[in-house]
């Protein structure tokens, strides 16, 4: 039978391919209702498997150990595509596997949806788990955040193998205590940056100890409510790291970890958790320190994620922000930098993005620094403008333009720095719209 499952999938990935299209996920969907729901379960992988999960993170993490592991010259498989449910991974591992369902790989590098955590590694062994964080993010999708936390903490119960977590994000630390008999838990951490701060300033999940109740006392925060933390009740929090990001200087893009200096592309406290957690699956598997140190100076991204354009002779950086976090992080490095800006935010609510846009209300756009107007576009381009004044932004200061093309002509009017933030469903049409725009080129 399992025979007969492959040959099925193998054949509609076959016809998908000949029709020009990916089969990321199709073919994992008619098999998962075909077995009723344990599509991964066909698949013989004898090699390990490491996931990286978490509500913001997740590619470009697995993408950076995926180059680990390859630059160490291992064959790996990896999800690149995205495609992080039980279904897409039933699809990848489809076009890897024999007709017996026997995948050949040294190491699958598998991001994976928080939701689904439970679900393919109940069918699959997992070797190891990288937790990043946890947010509020498509509650017409997930639900509420604590929902999420719940079905990954069932699974930790049982789970012995490597859990790597934000010893940052209590919401992602707290995964430590659900098998206390694993004693493979491992926390990363940073020290606090120059814009670090004793308040919080943003939308947070974090402000009460999940094991007693009691207040959550920091002694930092970086963003969000990520930072320092402590319970001085149960001691929650009180915890050694594995690894730490310290000497944080985005301005020379500098961190050290375990006395190793990294020199990473992208400047913004977000992506030093991201590079520390890399750093961190480095250290496990005993990665050569030049491969570790040329996976992290040399990452960067096309794909909408802190990428550069140029609009004539004005750089423009866009970033995806499905959720008040990513957002939040924009505007912090928008905010973080010298001189006068100006803001494009691109809001679209079609099913992948959520047809909830009331996010948007816990974006923290009252610490605008130096942001000398803002331009709104997309189907929500009206919502967002009146999110943005009920601010206390000049209403005089926002331009609605429903239609992208028409809202990057009318970004690049000015002189200045210029930032983009578009959700989901806008981020590849408004990278086209800004690669377009009157020919210029990235």
């Amino acid at each position: 039978m399992n025979r007969i499952l492959i040959l099925i999938g193998k054949i509609i990935v076959g016809i998908l391919r000949l029709m020009g299209r990916s089969a990321g996920n199709l073919p994992g969907i008619v098999l998962w209702h075909l077995t009723r729901g344990k599509c991964c379960k066909m698949f013989k992988i004898d090699c390990p498997i490491i996931a990286v999960t978490g509500t913001n993170g997740k590619t470009s993490v697995t993408n950076c150990i995926a180059q680990l592991f390859k630059q160490s010259g291992k064959k790996i498989i990896i999800n690149k595509e995205g495609n992080n449910l039980d279904t897409g991974i039933c699809s990848l591992l489809l076009k890897y596997c024999d007709m017996s369902g026997k995948v050949n790989a040294d190491m699958l590098i598998l991001e994976t949806d928080e939701s689904h955590v439970p679900v393919v590694y109940s069918q699959q062994k997992l070797d190891t788990l990288v937790v990043l964080d946890f947010f509020r993010d498509q509650l017409d999708r997930n639900g509420e955040m604590e929902t999420l936390i719940q079905k990954i903490n069932g699974f930790c119960k049982k789970f012995d193998g490597n859990l790597i977590l934000n010893g940052d994000d209590p919401n992602t630390a707290r995964l430590g205590k659900a098998n206390p008999q694993n004693k493979n838990v491992k926390y990363f951490h940073a020290q606090p940056y120059a814009f670090a701060t004793k308040e919080i300033f943003e939308a947070s999940e974090g402000r009460f100890c999940p094991f007693c109740g009691q207040p959550l006392e920091y002694e930092y925060y970086q963003y969000s409510h990520i930072g320092k933390f402590l319970c001085k009740n149960c001691g929650f929090g009180n915890y050694d790291y594995y690894i730490s990001a310290e000497n944080i200087n985005l301005e020379k893009h500098v961190f050290y970890a375990d006395g190793h200096k990294y020199t990473p592309k992208l400047n913004s406290i977000y992506n030093i958790y991201n590079m520390t957690a890399v750093a961190g699956v480095a250290k496990l598997y005993n990665i050569d320190r030049k491969i570790t140190d040329k996976v992290i100076s040399g990452y960067t991204v096309k794909n909408g994620r802190m990428e550069n354009f140029m609009l004539g002779d004005r750089k423009a950086t866009l970033n995806l922000a499905k959720n008040p976090v990513g957002a939040n992080m924009t505007l912090r490095v928008m905010n973080e930098m010298q001189g006068e800006k100006e803001l494009l935010f691109v809001l679209n609510d079609n099913v992948a993005d959520g047809l909830d846009v009331s996010w948007i209300w816990d974006i923290n756009f009252s610490i605008f620094e130096r942001v000398t107007r803002v331009v709104t576009s997309g189907t929500r381009a009206y919502d967002i403008a009146v999110r943005i004044k009920c601010s206390g932004y000049d209403a005089d200061k926002i331009v609605v333009v429903p239609d992208l093309d028409k809202a990057v002509e009318e970004l690049a009017k000015t002189e200045g720095r210029k930032f983009v933030i578009a959700n989901y469903t806008a981020v590849q049409p408004t990278r086209t719209a800004l690669k377009n725009y009157k020919g210029g080129n990235k």
